[in-house]
């Protein structure tokens, strides 16, 4: 028997990627995957869409830290049925905008049956601050991390919590170029680096899943927006497809045992990743690694601000041009099938010592 065959899903976030730069973008790449690997590994970026989601029972939910940290070897994932999600709201949220978000956790709890516990307030404001970098990367910062690591303490060990879900109030920018940029399609998420920030540190300090929902007011209606950023129109959150998410991401560990349920880098089969956003530490780790060879598929038609091929950071990827032909080369990958085989044309085979 053939063992269960992974697939890595690689978008970085807030680099401003044509395909997965934008809300939820990535899903039909994410579902077409899935459907071609035995278990897809990605991260909140890819399958956030705001209130839309997509339940892919083979797909694990895992944070950018903890992607990293997987990669690495350093962590391993374990899988869950169902995961009790500890929701923290930020002090600086406005009352009537608290509500909207308690409201759509109690719809999660009573229209898909997830299982949340007692909510927590941040002691102080978070004081979220958004950065943009000269390549057009975004970014951010909060001034009050400790509060929100003191929530998450409390969401763990007073209520019992698996996996937290963070609402943090981000400041409204409705007027600014880059935010009419990213809803016409164009621009950089000034959102998503700020995001990464406040998942980041709660993974980090206590090694749970975590993903996070900002909290802005409404946008005006604007008739002209992309489809990609459609799906943050909606609504007054975008929690529910966070709450979905945790409710059956894996959890971390830190020994390998002989228990199932357990998936380590050295399982993994496949990575796929825009051609120019080689520079992230999941992406170095398995496309270097020693002990795994995966296939590393470079999708060309994904354009971000990062700007860093493979060859530079010393990967042998195979590139492509769509995610079409990323899916059809894991398919193939996957059967075992040589993918040149595929071509109309194929090379007799050379004796070495005319190669040589």
């Amino acid at each position: 028997m053939k063992r269960p065959y992974t697939t890595v899903l690689i978008v970085p976030t807030g680099i401003g990627a044509a395909i997965g730069g934008y809300a939820g973008d990535a899903l039909p790449v994410a579902r077409s995957l899935a459907q071609v690997s035995d278990c897809l590994i990605t991260h909140p970026n890819v399958l956030n869409g705001a209130q839309l989601y997509w339940n892919l029972p083979n797909a694990l939910y895992v944070e950018g830290y903890g992607l990293d940290q997987f990669a690495a070897g350093t962590w391993g994932l374990s899988l869950v049925h169902q995961n009790r999600i500890g929701l923290i709201l930020d002090q600086g949220i406005e009352p009537d905008l608290q509500v909207r978000h308690l409201q759509a956790a109690d719809a999660t709890r009573a229209t898909l049956g997830l299982h949340l516990t007692e909510y927590v307030v941040t002691d102080a404001p978070l004081g979220v601050e958004l950065k943009t970098a000269a390549s057009g990367a975004t970014w951010g910062t909060i001034a009050n991390p400790d509060s929100l690591l003191r929530a998450a303490e409390r969401a763990i060990q007073e209520a019992g919590a698996e996996a937290i879900a963070v609402v943090a109030r981000f400041p409204d920018d409705s007027g600014t170029e880059a935010l009419q940029n990213y809803r016409q399609g164009k621009g950089v998420d000034p959102l998503a680096g700020a995001e990464a920030v406040i998942s980041h540190l709660v993974v980090r300090e206590f090694q749970v899943p975590c993903a996070h929902a900002p909290a802005l007011s409404p946008l005006p209606l604007d008739p002209t927006i992309s489809p990609r950023s459609a799906a943050e129109e909606l609504g007054y959150t975008f929690l529910p497809c966070v709450l979905v998410g945790l409710s059956r991401a894996p959890q971390f560990i830190t020994n390998s045992n002989s228990a199932g349920g357990q998936i380590w880098a050295d399982q993994v089969d496949a990575v796929v990743v825009p051609a120019t956003a080689f520079g992230g530490s999941a992406v170095m780790s398995l496309g270097r690694s020693r002990t795994n060879s995966p296939l590393v598929i470079a999708v060309r038609d994904n354009h971000t601000t990062m700007q860093v091929p493979p060859e530079f950071v010393g990967i042998s990827a195979i590139r492509v041009n769509s995610y079409l032909e990323a899916v059809g080369m894991v398919a193939a990958h996957r059967a075992g099938v040589y993918p040149h085989a595929l071509n109309a044309a194929i090379a007799p085979l050379q004796w070495l010592d005319d190669v040589n």
